[in-house]
């Protein structure tokens, strides 16, 4: 894959949206988001920065969102909650070390397709390991796979924002009480096997203080491309208009 291609993922929401995933845009022709309920995700058009204050009529007062990449100058009404410095990770090669699905776990593990019928066990687990970052709409987005214990759904990774030709990693954790067993290798692994074998490229985005992810990443394969950023922001009330003198 050229590094023109690659380029998209400077943007990944932008492109997502005016690509593979314009089923669940809402916006403008230079400003979009996820559907409200999907992901709170939104990108702009960055050849003019300004496109960015597009957004806010598709942004309702008080909602926490994210954008990924540039930030130019915010609107007054918006808040900065925080920045997110994260390694973006590409996997252009075989998985290498693909683990066993049942080395370093009881007999009878498997990995299994998730459906709509799980989602309240999605929802769950994601967000008591990563809140903030998966909406109980965030499955239509793509495959999602777990690992169920005893009926329990304890471990999962999936598909999140999806280009042509590139399919980023995601909601990859394990509930706390079966950590050790090498499940979320085995889950990326799994994601990944099958999305090279369509001849889709897998990517993933971990903060770059998670060395212990960069380090599962990187001994299945991925590299490093970049540093980027996941601003979390908050639309607040416009500020009142002065009176012309």
């Amino acid at each position: 894959m050229n590094q023109d291609h690659f380029a998209k993922l400077d943007n990944p929401v932008w492109w997502a949206l005016t690509g593979a995933q314009q089923s669940f845009s809402t916006g403008t022709a230079v400003a979009k988001r996820y559907q409200r309920g999907v992901l709170s995700f939104a990108a702009f058009d960055y050849t003019f920065p300004e496109n960015m204050n597009a957004l806010d009529e598709w942004l309702e007062t008080g909602e926490v969102f994210f954008i990924i990449g540039m930030l130019p100058v915010l609107p007054p009404h918006w808040q900065l909650i925080t920045e997110l410095p994260c390694v973006q990770m590409v996997l252009q090669q075989p998985v290498t070390n693909t683990p066993s699905e049942t080395s370093a776990a009881p007999s009878g593990t498997s990995i299994i397709p998730l459906t709509a019928a799980d989602r309240d066990d999605m929802f769950n687990l994601v967000t008591k390991v990563q809140p903030g970052y998966y909406e109980l709409g965030t499955h239509q987005l793509g495959n999602y796979y777990g690992i169920r214990q005893d009926g329990q759904l304890v471990a999962i990774a999936g598909e999140r924002i999806r280009l042509d030709g590139l399919t980023e990693v995601s909601a990859v954790c394990t509930d706390p009480a079966y950590t050790g067993r090498g499940y979320a290798q085995q889950l990326t692994a799994h994601i990944c096997q099958a999305n090279l074998e369509q001849g889709i490229t897998p990517f993933l985005h971990t903060l770059t203080t998670n060395e212990r992810a960069i380090r599962l990443y990187e001994y299945l394969g991925f590299k490093q491309r970049r540093v980027i950023s996941f601003w979390k922001l908050m639309k607040g009330r416009p500020l009142p208009q002065k009176p012309a003198v």
